[in-house]
Order: structure tokens, then sequence, then C-alpha cells
């Protein structure tokens, strides 16, 4: 018999052991390169030590209001430095950061503020009437509303009139306001590790939007992980195209302090800029989504800069990139990393990890390979693709369509207030994506389709039953269904099949289709707009249930979207 000894009988101690948190990184980056650039916005220049310095202020301020563990704190702005900062500033006072999507509407915001019961609400003063407009929205739905404290950014990008109307309300500025914080503040990490970080919502396919809970563990590893697997070495130049409030920026605003980056911040994205920031800063890694891009390939010669003066990484992810956008990508000396991943797995969790192998193929060979979505992020303890009814996996033969499942500590906490959805996301003891997909013999997965009729327009997910609930509540509409379209720009667009009430008239269609969507425009997000209307009777099965799955090919055989009408 073999002897057992006491080996895993040595405890915890607080020498040993300590909670995983990002926030580690940033108190690093201070003291082993204090004076090394931290973020760069326009005049805006500031080193490592000034970063740590501003979020502990930042911390500190907040503490002094009694926000800490608990509370939530939103920020509602573009890619700016207040931004970036509260990545850091809001977990160290313990309290939880809810990065806005700055293009919601106010209802949308309303609704996500009072989910999560805001206590400030930090918001940029380009946006700040959107605020004003979701908190009077918020105060007259809810019985229990409380006047969460309110923050100004002000921003020498933008007019001075959004500035001053502000203030004229009585809000601090957010300069002020991290005067009045300690830049010595001790923070204490969290006790926890599994203690919520970050809270992001995401509408899925829901009536209403889901509150994604992430932990300080897992913004940790996959912090790290991201940095793994693009092989970003220390002092990389990050261009903030992708918006900090996308999944945390895919968890990058937490990588950088742990290479000693530097967050170049960009506040509108265009190919010039790109390309400019390039030139200009030396950019080495930026994320963004195919429809970017798409732009970038496709930038007047005027307003681009090549050959490329190094090399520049690049990341995409959001619906699959055309082959054709890859290709012409790395023809102009981009190297790009496909990925994939959702919200409830901290952004991308797949990559499509380059074989050198493939290095001697036909170029469109290699287009082809790259558009897939992969293989696991370093921190996704489990993937795979399996039968939805018996959750055995798929045979890996490329054709066998499955849903795609995740394990691990990529997998988010859960959704806020929301058992249900719990309980079904869990479900077998995996995180059910609801993609649909392949599996090749060398274990890449590979999307086919997307279960519960998501559209990803560009990176961001779009619900049809919320285009098409919008759709319902308008006086000429009967039925309608809502289905992705090929898009030459965003990749996917809705396209909504319509039809009328008896008696509406359709003597003038172009003026018929801009009156539906100006209404859309008043009930829901701009990208969530229609890009193509198709006036007709729906297919439907004998149960009278839409058939999407023809409504989806008669989108397909249309074509890449061109015009806004279209007649089945």
């Amino acid at each position: 018999m073999v002897a057992k000894h006491d080996i895993d009988d040595l405890p915890k101690n607080t020498a040993n052991y300590t909670a995983l948190t990002p926030l580690w990184f940033l108190q690093r980056a201070a003291q082993v390169h204090p004076t090394r650039k931290s973020v760069i916005h326009g005049s805006r220049h500031y080193t490592w030590h000034h970063t740590y310095q501003r979020c502990r202020r930042f911390a500190s301020a907040l503490s002094k209001l009694s926000v800490g563990p608990g509370n939530t704190v939103a920020v509602i702005a573009p890619n700016i430095p207040a931004l970036y900062e509260a990545h850091f500033g809001i977990p160290m006072a313990g309290a939880v950061l809810n990065p806005v999507n700055i293009r919601l509407n106010a209802a949308t915001i309303a609704f996500l503020l009072g989910h999560c019961t805001a206590s400030v609400i930090i918001v940029d003063q380009e946006y700040f009437l959107l605020a004003e407009e979701a908190l009077k929205i918020w105060s007259e739905k809810s019985e229990t509303f409380k006047s969460p404290i309110l923050i100004v950014i002000g921003d020498e990008n933008c007019e001075p009139e959004s500035l001053r109307y502000a203030l004229s309300k009585g809000v601090v500025e957010y300069e002020d306001f991290l005067q009045s914080g300690d830049p010595e503040y001790d923070w204490k990490p969290p006790e926890d590790e599994w203690q919520s970080i970050a809270l992001g919502y995401t509408s899925g396919t829901t009536a209403s939007p889901k509150g994604v809970v992430l932990h300080h563990r897992g913004a940790y590893l996959m912090a790290l992980s991201g940095a793994l697997i693009w092989g970003m070495n220390e002092g990389a130049v990050y261009l903030w195209t992708l918006p900090m409030f996308h999944c945390n920026g895919w968890c990058y605003t937490w990588t950088l302090p742990a290479i000693f980056g530097t967050n170049i911040c960009l506040r509108q994205v265009s190919a010039k800029a790109v390309y400019e920031a390039i030139a200009k800063y030396k950019v080495t890694h930026f994320c963004a989504a195919p429809v970017v891009l798409n732009s970038i390939v496709n930038a007047p010669a005027e307003e681009t800069i090549l050959p490329l003066p190094h090399v520049v990484h690049v990341n995409t992810a959001g619906a699959a990139p055309p082959p054709s956008v890859l290709s012409g990508m790395t023809e102009l000396g981009f190297r790009v990393t496909h990925t994939y991943g959702l919200s409830e797995t901290y952004g991308p969790s797949v990559y499509c990890a380059w074989k050198p192998e493939w290095d001697s193929l036909p170029r469109e060979s290699q287009a082809r390979l790259h558009s897939r979505q992969g293989v696991r992020y370093i921190a996704l303890e489990g993937l795979d693709v399996v039968n939805t009814k018996t959750m055995q996996p798929v045979p890996a033969d490329g054709k066998t369509v499955g849903e795609i499942v995740m394990r691990g500590n990529a997998v988010m906490k859960g959704y806020l207030k929301n058992p249900k959805a719990n309980e079904e996301s869990f479900a077998n003891g995996w995180y059910h994506s609801g993609d649909l997909a392949v599996k090749h013999p060398d274990g890449y997965i590979e999307i086919k389709d997307r279960s519960k009729d998501i559209i990803i327009s560009g990176a961001e997910n779009i619900s049809s039953v919320e285009v098409e609930n919008a759709l319902y509540s308008h006086p000429a509409i009967l039925e309608t269904s809502v289905v992705a379209r090929p898009d030459e720009k965003w990749g996917e667009s809705p396209c909504a099949f319509v039809t009328l009430k008896p008696g509406v008239d359709r003597s003038n269609e172009q003026r018929l289709v801009e009156d539906i969507l100006n209404f859309c425009r008043s009930k829901i997000p701009a990208y969530w707009v229609p890009k193509s209307v198709v006036f007709g009777p729906l297919p439907k099965t004998a149960t009278g249930k839409v058939q999407k799955h023809v409504l989806r090919a008669k989108a397909k055989e249309m074509g890449p979207i061109k015009n806004k009408i279209s007649k089945l």
C-alpha cells in the first residue's frame, strides 16, 4: 500500500494567498514604470504614476460619498481617460462598474440604470442631455426612485456649451470630483476574487436587456489571457477603436498596465484617424469589428498612410469577418487575429490560432481558414459544440451543427436579478452560447448560424424580437418579422418583412418606408433600425408560425443591402 502524507494539509495564509484582481496591475505599473506614458487623449498625456494617483483619488472621492461594496456606478462615455480610470477607481472603492453603451436611447438607459439601481452616474458632457432624459424616465416609472449622484466629464474635444449647460444644473465636474479625493488613498483589494467587478448589459433576444455580472478573478485571468494569445509585448501602444463600454474593452483596459503599455484614446473612429494614430503614436495594437476593418481596407488613398511604418496587430470579433476583408487587411500589412466570444465570457474567449503550415497555402485558402472562430483562450477551460438535446459533442466532421458551449473562469457569474435566464444558460454544467456551429477535424469551431435570431451588426448584437416589437406598434403594420440580411458595410443588418393593414395607402412606398423607419428611430437605438423593408405576406407553417428560415433565404437572395425598398 502506498503511504499517504500531509502534503495537502498546509493552509492558506496572508503570505501565500491573495484574491486575484486586475487592480494590482495598475499599482505595479506605477511602481515599475512611473514615468512611462499610460493614457494619451488629445493634449492630455498621463504617466502610470499619474493614472494610479487619479484612480486612487477616484476611489477616495467615491468612498467619501459612502459609495462602496453593494453599489453600482454607471459611466456613460466614449473612449476617454475618465472611462479608462473608472475601470480601476470604481472597483478600488469596492463598487461595481457599469459602462453604458452610448448608442442606446434614453428609455433603454433608464431601464439599465433602474435595474442595477445606480448610485452614481458619471456622464460625458456630450451625452448629458441623454442621461438627463433617462433619469426623468427612470424617476417616472419607479416608485422607489432615489436620485443618484450625477457627475459630468468635461472634454476639450467637445463644444463648451454642453458642459456649461450641465454645470448650470449644479452638477459637479469630473476633475473637481477627483480633487476631492486622496491621491494616496489606501484602497483594499477584494477579500474574495468572486466579488463583482463589472456589470454590462446585453439585449440578447429577450424583451429586456440582461445584466452580465463579471468577477475580479475572471477579469484578472482574461486580461492576461488576451495578451498572451495576441502576443502583446511589454510597451505595446494600444489604440482604443473598440468601445471600452463593450465587454470592458474585451478586458484590454486591465491588460495595458500589466504589460506597461500605452493607451491612445480615440473618441470617434474613422479609417483616417486610425492611420494617423499609427503614424503619430506608433500604434502597435488595436481591436475592431469587421465593419471598421472594412472601412480601413476601402479607405480613400488620401486618408491612408501606406505602406505601414511598422507591423500593426489587429484583433477582430463580432460578425464573422468576410475572408475578403481579412485578406485585404493582410495585403495592407496588418496582422489580424480573428476572435469570438460574448459579453457572458468577458468578450472574446475563442480565437483562430494561426498555424505555421498555413503560410504556404494560397491566399484564398488562408482567408477561409482564418475566418473560422477557432479554439479556446488560455483562461477558458472548456469549449465544445454539442447536440442541444443530448449534450453529446458533435462529430468533428465540419458538417454536423450543434450549439457552442463553454465552461471555466472566463464565464460570467450570471445575469443580475434573472434566475430563470441563469438556470437556462448554465444548464447541464455548461454555459450555453445560443450560437450554432460545426467542429472541424482539427478541433477548430466555425459558426454556421445563430439561434434565437440574433443579428450581429458590426460588433453589436441586435434582438430581432425587440425590433419586431417596435414595428408592431406602428399603426400601419399588421404583421412583421425581422431577420439578418447581408450588409456590405456592417456584415449584417436588420431586414424587416412587413404585412400592412388593409386600407393602408401604398401609392408612395418610399414615403411609407421613411415613416416606418422614423417611427423605429423614436422607439429603439439607431443601429437597431432596419436597413431594408420588404412589403408582402409572411410565409407561415400550418399552425400559423412565421417561417423565419424562408425569410432569411429571401434576404440572402436579395444580396447585400443597398436599397431600402424591396417587394416580395
